[in-house]
């Protein structure tokens, strides 16, 4: 299968989950997050806003570390700090977005990034949304050593998805059922 047809495909799955079990799945993603040493030792993590029925993370932004939330400009994204409470603009894509006057946060200062996915393979390659945001990212020399752990539900883990020359591996991937790291 192509990679925009399983795109539909997923996405269409993904969007079928009714919320109770949205909820619980995300739940559980979190809590194996929470008890990964890649998460406890992070002291400021990148991360999205749920959107579309993606994996919920909200509940792990209280607390006393440095959150990073991305605002696309153009092509690009580029990450500003966010705590709860704080206020929260709508993208141009329909995410929201911290301000863009809110504090920047550079590469040199990131532990941990969390990776939105459509779908995710055991070797850590990403099946996006086909805009290329997090390609770029983690292509760019600053940010290629930072780790990264796709986020999705166990049904959009796969053995193998199709690669492009331009797709890089993430370090592991998260679900429901665990963290699993990229087998190389």
């Amino acid at each position: 299968m192509e990679k925009a047809q399983l795109r539909r495909h997923l996405l269409k799955t993904r969007q079928s989950i009714p919320a109770p079990e949205w909820q619980e799945k995300s739940a559980q993603l979190c809590y194996h997050l929470q008890s990964s040493p890649l998460f406890t030792r992070a002291q400021t993590i990148l991360a999205y806003f749920s959107f579309r029925q993606e994996p919920d993370l909200s509940s792990l932004f209280a607390g006393s570390r440095k959150w990073g939330f991305p605002r696309c400009v153009e092509k690009s994204l580029f990450w500003h700090s966010w705590q709860p409470g704080e206020p929260l603009q709508t993208g141009p894509y329909g995410i929201f977005e911290p301000p863009p006057d809110s504090p920047a946060i550079q590469p040199n200062q990131v532990d941990l990034i969390l990776v939105p996915a459509v779908a995710c393979d055991f070797r850590g390659y990403r099946l996006g949304y086909g805009g290329g945001f997090y390609d770029r990212l983690l292509s760019s020399p600053e940010w290629a050593s930072k780790p990264s752990i796709g986020i999705v539900f166990e049904f959009a883990r796969f053995p193998e998805l199709p690669v492009d020359s331009w797709d890089k591996p993430l370090l592991g991937v998260c679900t429901e059922a665990g963290l699993q790291m990229a087998q190389q």
